[in-house]
């Protein structure tokens, strides 16, 4: 028999593949048990990656057509190669999946594939696509790290073609006339901008009255107001209670102050929220311990109640973030090795690539006040910035949240251009304990759109500049 593996590693997403490479590094024997044909999980070959890919694209699209003209360039006969820019799609994420498969190489990871599954105390048996067992690896540790599936809601079924999730909303090989979107969360939001600014009608229905609940309501109306200007028919409180599938059409059947109403649409993205995948992984057969919800139970330090059995990512409690999973892979590996790793959680952002991007960390005003925590907030709009100013991209805010009595900063939202990027200044001044001064006294380049930031921390002292 084999020397047993140091680590086995079950599922190669970004939480996955970035605890493999850990492990390498440090030393440990380590092997990789991937279900599908390609490394990456979800995230980059059908969420993350592809989504931008297809984000990025269509927003050239619709700025060629109407946004141009405001820079002094007129640009005539704009026409969608759809075919060309899901090419485009598709090429980046073969790129990225062949990285992932390069750096197992360079770091000596074994990639198996098939379904992996918990056997025993240190046995996961590599199962193929008829169940068969193809192979049965001895560890001294394993990771769990299967991530998510999509959801559906009651009385809606899915059938890949008219009614689907993000996997088919990323390669529809025609504009849909009519795109209903069920959700108006992160996937909702971002797909719907790509089909409505490549020309389809777009309907975003959602359950919940609010909209963004995550957010504080002055950015969550700010973000709102903007994406209706943008032509998104957003509607709240809406409960969708079937579809029907017609010869050339989905009837969506929905309930609105209990009232009945149908609405007819091309497609159908249900995009209501994901669940952990733990299909196959034998959680009955070794006693694993789940939760509510599914999840599996860990500790502070990522481990079950089964010995030298660790989960991270998707699987386990918190947000459904990549780099969220990947931070924990890295921690939970070090853990093994003896490290004294740790995740801050509330230094962790969330972003959705619509344009303008939203973006935030932390806790919300009304969390803060919720719990008796005493704030102080300070905003600044992006339309006073010269940078933003200057790249025709002046909607949205920064606000940020922080003690009313030490200054340390508790959190931030950001609606606007390349919030996404600006959030990570944040998210450093929060893991390092910092007050809002002390992004007030930092120096920021100018023009840039960090000022936005640094103007919002100034707000929080009363002192702002700009405004």
């Amino acid at each position: 028999m084999a020397d047993p593996y140091d680590l086995v590693v079950i599922g190669s997403g970004p939480g996955g593949y970035v605890a493999a490479i850990r492990a390498a590094q440090l030393g440990l024997r380590t092997a990789c048990v991937e279900k599908d044909a390609t490394l990456g999980g979800t995230c980059l070959n059908v969420g993350c990656i592809p989504s931008k890919a297809l984000l990025e694209s269509s927003e050239r699209f619709a700025e060629a057509k109407r946004g141009l003209s405001t820079h002094g360039v007129n640009v005539s006969g704009v026409e969608l190669d759809l075919k060309k820019m899901l090419k485009r799609k598709d090429g980046i994420v073969k790129q990225l999946t062949g990285g992932v498969d390069f750096l197992f190489k360079k770091n000596k990871i074994e990639r198996v594939q098939g379904l992996g599954r918990l056997a025993a105390t240190g046995v996961v048996e590599v199962l193929d696509a008829s169940g068969e067992v193809t192979a049965s690896l001895q560890t001294k540790n394993i990771l769990i790290a299967t991530g998510s599936a999509p959801i559906s809601v009651p009385g809606v079924t899915l059938d890949g073609e008219q009614v689907v999730t993000s996997t088919e909303a990323l390669c529809f090989d025609e504009v849909p006339a009519h795109l209903v979107v069920i959700g108006a969360g992160v996937i909702g939001l971002e797909m719907g901008s790509v089909w409505a600014r490549l020309g389809a009608k777009v309907t975003i229905l959602e359950y919940l009255p609010t909209f963004l609940p995550f957010l504080d309501p002055d950015v969550s109306k700010t973000a709102a107001k903007i994406f209706k200007k943008q032509g998104l028919d957003m509607q709240f409180g809406v409960k969708v209670t079937g579809t029907t599938v017609r010869e050339d059409a989905v009837e969506v059947s929905l309930e609105r102050d209990g009232e009945a109403e149908t609405l007819l649409a091309d497609k159908v993205l249900v995009a209501v929220g994901r669940r952990p995948y733990t299909d196959g992984l034998g959680c009955e057969t070794v006693g694993l311990e789940l939760d509510e919800r599914g999840r599996i139970r860990v500790d502070g330090g990522f481990k079950t109640n089964i010995p030298r059995v660790w989960a991270i990512g998707d699987v386990i409690a918190g947000p459904m973030l990549a780099h969220k999973a990947e931070e924990e892979g890295v921690a939970a590996v070090e853990s093994m090795t003896g490290l004294a790793p740790h995740v801050n959680y509330a230094a962790i952002p969330g972003v959705i690539y619509t344009h303008p991007e939203v973006a935030n960390l932390g806790r919300t005003s009304a969390e803060c006040e919720r719990d008796g925590v005493p704030i102080k907030t300070g905003t600044f709009p992006f339309a006073a910035n010269g940078r933003a100013k200057a790249l025709g991209e002046t909607e949205g805010l920064v606000k940020i949240i922080a003690h009313e009595t030490t200054d340390r900063i508790l959190g931030a939202q950001i609606v606007g251009p390349r919030a996404g990027a600006l959030i990570a200044e944040l998210a450093v001044a929060v893991e390092f304990s910092a007050s809002a001064e002390d992004i007030a006294r930092s120096v920021h380049a100018h023009p840039t759109l960090a000022e936005v930031v640094k103007e919002a921390a100034l707000d929080v002292g009363g002192r702002v500049i700009h405004r």
